[in-house]
């Protein structure tokens, strides 16, 4: 799946979640998901927590902190 497509899995929306990057359609905050991975959880582990999200909306969250990353 290309950059782009992943991306518009993220939503920000200031009457949801303060304004957070969240998974859209979910209040599952993008830096939470990071910080699963980071912690050292698995996709499948963060997917038995979440089950109403895809694996594809974890490869959002890692495409979304990419792109912040490009911007410094």
């Amino acid at each position: 799946m290309n950059p782009e497509t992943l991306l518009s899995r993220i939503s920000i929306d200031p009457n949801i979640c303060h304004g957070k990057p969240c998974i859209r359609g979910h209040r599952i905050w993008v830096s939470l998901i990071l910080d699963y991975l980071a912690s050292g959880m698995t996709v499948e582990e963060i997917l038995d927590g979440y089950p109403s999200i895809e694996r594809d909306d974890i490869f959002a969250c890692i495409a979304y902190g990419a792109e912040l990353a490009n911007l410094i």
